[in-house]
């Protein structure tokens, strides 16, 4: 059991036959952001979308949590649909952040990481800011800061309100100690190599409203033969404001490296 996490993650599965995908989410959200890809991506793939500590129905995390207990944690979900497989790797936000540490943890077994809503700033600013706001205003803090995920135009939707909604619904179930804790490991500096020695392909999806997207470029140079596409309009959370773009960029990208089960046949127009 990893340390430092209260029991077992909890995670949705979709898909019978094909590659493993795992999917781990942003804060504020949980796996159930991932709803569009899990719908379509499981035609071809087997799915999980995992809930971190202290988010949707998984445990709680102690004092100490470091990003190597949370990716140990996903693993030990991924095993427990899936024992031992490969994977690719799907994150947003914070699931991109705790990607590599999954990678460098099973190297062998990752075939490939897909990062969103995600660049490289080695001071971490964000993360005392939401410590402040997290600590101020409790759990119910959630709710606006989904909208805070989103770009200008889709913040005014119903859809936007629908998912701030779905997650906030969820707040008896999640504990503001444990993102605190989250939050902390996430302002330590990495290890050296941490984005160097990444030898699997990788992408990353960026939306042009995000306000990390000035810094993925930064994040880009870091890993080696790194792609990068841009959701134009969309932001941290490109997954759910254009799934249609997200997913194609997503089989693209995969396809390219010999990573698709069959021939890609969009059932979208390519915008």
């Amino acid at each position: 059991m990893a340390n430092n996490v209260e029991g077992p993650l909890y995670y949705e599965r979709m898909g019978r036959t094909g590659p493993v995908m795992a999917f781990v989410h942003p804060n504020p959200m949980d796996q159930s952001c991932w709803i569009f890809q899990m719908a379509h991506l499981s035609t071809w793939y087997r799915c999980i979308a995992i809930d971190i500590p202290g988010y949707g129905r998984s445990p709680k995390a102690g004092a100490g949590l470091t990003m190597d207990d949370m990716a140990e944690a996903c693993w030990e979900a991924v095993d427990d649909a899936f024992p031992g497989e490969t994977a690719i790797l799907v994150g947003c936000s914070v699931g991109s952040s705790l990607s590599p540490y999954m990678y460098h943890q099973h190297p062998d077994r990752t075939a490939a990481m897909i990062l969103s809503g995600t660049g490289y700033t080695p001071e971490k600013a964000f993360a005392k800011r939401r410590i402040a706001a997290y600590g101020a205003k409790g759990i119910g803090y959630r709710w606006a800061y989904t909208f805070e995920d989103l770009s200008p135009a889709f913040r005014a939707t119903p859809m936007a309100h629908f998912f701030a909604n779905l997650f906030a619904e969820r707040n008896d179930f999640a504990d503001v100690d444990t993102i605190l804790h989250q939050f902390r490991a996430m302002q330590a500096p990495e290890p050296d190599g941490h984005h160097s020695n990444i030898a699997c392909p990788v992408i990353i999806l960026s939306g042009s409203e995000d306000n990390s997207h000035p810094t993925a470029a930064a994040l880009q140079e870091r890993i080696p033969g790194c792609e990068m596409k841009v959701l134009p309009g969309a932001g941290h959370a490109c997954q759910i404001e254009q799934p249609w773009l997200f997913d194609r960029f997503m089989i693209e990208f995969l396809a390219k490296h010999g990573l698709f089960p069959k021939s890609p046949k969009p059932a979208v127009p390519a915008f």
